[in-house]
């Protein structure tokens, strides 16, 4: 074996991103509401948890996206969607036995910033009504430029918002095009202008690499502007062409996607570029400015890992709301109905809308708290892990080293403790220590 064998792994795998532990792909329709109610109740009344509300809407269907979204043309069909959140709130509350304590808040899409002012007031007033969101310091909300405006950030601002992530992707418009998401640079300069003129300490960029007719110097032109605002932090993510699960990627032409060696190409440019602009790499995709929260934490070793991807987040337990919305609670993950008119119809029947999770076994969460450290920190200490579980590492040990074999140059493991060499081996690693993913029969993205 030689280095060439890493990268033609790195080049061909096709792994999960592992969000979650185990894999979306394993879960199974066996957790029902019964199941995720008393996984509820017995949450500890001093527990703060994490707290998420899906808004599955979108004035426009961005082709890219693989995200359960649906468009409309107008507010309407929101208010319905608010009053059934109200309602799976009230049944979550209901299951708990009380207004759970909500360390932190997450708006996600869709489109959050779709809603009205006014119903932006109802989204906080709901969420108010079933959660003690009274120490709750840490409320971000995914926002589309296009999306916005005055009235609209004054309503955020009077939700709590202390964190905006800001939708860029790219700003060439023959990317745009080819995406289908047209965002001119003036409209996010001034998104980026009215949250800071309203206080926002904390803007997000999220962006893309890999999307059709994306070159290195229209990759290198978009983080120029980006940086030219000086985001606390940027998620850079790798587009995932899975048109098998997401029907709209199927408008993306496949012949114009970077190959595989452009698409390293890309990520190593924009990695150089942002640590040469002062960026401190966070995880496989993600930078933060050296004195941002994340990036602290990813120094420290406390960065997670869970389904918006990198978070300071220290919660044990995410409540999540809307459709197709995961929770992850200690004893395993409950999603909800995919499909907007389930979720509603089951609610609407007083009912959890949960279709189907995973029920952790102690095995898994072993394996679980050992692929999140490849993925935050690229390193494992095992015989570490094993003492906090009270479980032999020994299988898992066996794995790595095995990989290790396979592919040299991957990393090193000595005196029980794994390191990686380059942290874009982190998916190939934890995709080889994975216990499951032999018997894993989904399709996964780009290792790279």
């Amino acid at each position: 074996m030689t280095q060439d064998h890493l990268r033609t792994a790195l080049l061909e795998a096709k792994v999960p991103r592992y969000t979650s532990y185990p894999p979306a792909t394993r879960f199974s329709g066996a957790i029902g509401p019964d199941i995720h109610a008393g996984w509820l109740a017995a949450l500890p009344p001093e527990e703060g948890i994490s707290l998420y509300a899906h808004v599955p809407f979108c004035r426009r269907l961005c082709w890219f996206c693989a995200c359960r979204t649906q468009g409309t043309a107008n507010a309407a069909p929101l208010t319905r969607f608010l009053e059934t959140l109200a309602a799976e709130a009230a049944l979550v509350a209901r299951a708990v036995g009380r207004a759970q304590k909500v360390a932190a808040l997450h708006l996600g899409g869709g489109t959050p910033t779709l809603l009205t002012p006014e119903q932006i007031d109802r989204m906080g007033q709901l969420l108010r009504e079933n959660f003690d969101l009274s120490a709750c310091d840490d409320i971000s909300v995914e926002i589309d430029p296009c999306e916005l405006d005055a009235a609209r950030l004054d309503a955020l601002v009077a939700f709590g918002l202390s964190r905006a992530s800001i939708g860029v992707q790219d700003i060439d418009p023959v990317v745009q095009n080819a995406i289908g998401r047209h965002q001119s640079a003036e409209i996010t300069a001034e998104a980026v202008a009215g949250l800071r003129a309203r206080g926002i300490g904390s803007v997000n960029f999220d962006l893309l690499y890999g999307l059709p007719y994306q070159t290195e110097a229209r990759l290198a032109a978009t983080l120029d502007a980006v940086i030219a605002h000086r985001p606390d932090r940027i998620a850079l993510y790798g587009y995932a062409h899975v048109p098998w699960m997401a029907r709209r990627q199927k408008l993306i032409p496949e012949d114009a996607l970077p190959d595989p060696e452009a698409r390293i190409a890309l990520a190593d440019l924009a990695r150089a570029r942002l640590i040469g602009s002062g960026y401190v790499p966070v995880g496989i995709d993600h930078y933060a400015l050296p004195g941002d929260e994340m990036a602290r934490a990813a120094q420290s070793g406390t960065l997670r890992r869970n389904f918006q991807g990198y978070t300071t987040d220290r919660a044990a337990t995410l409540v999540a709301l809307g459709p197709s919305a995961i929770s992850r609670l200690p004893q395993g993950y409950a999603q909800n109905a995919s499909a907007t008119r389930d979720w509603t119809a089951t609610v609407e029947a007083g009912v959890l809308p949960t279709a189907r999770g995973y029920a952790l076994t102690a095995q898994d969460r072993l394996a679980a708290d050992a692929i999140e450290r490849v993925m935050c920190d690229g390193t494992v200490d095992f015989t570490a892990l094993g003492r906090a579980h009270g479980l032999p590492t020994t299988a898992l040990t066996t794995r790595a080293a095995t990989a290790l074999a396979e592919l040299p140059g991957m990393g090193t493991l000595a005196a029980g403790v794994l390191q990686l060499a380059d942290m874009r081996y982190a998916r190939l690693m934890a995709a080889r220590i994975d216990p499951g993913m032999a018997g894993d029969t989904g399709r996964f993205s780009m290792a790279s």
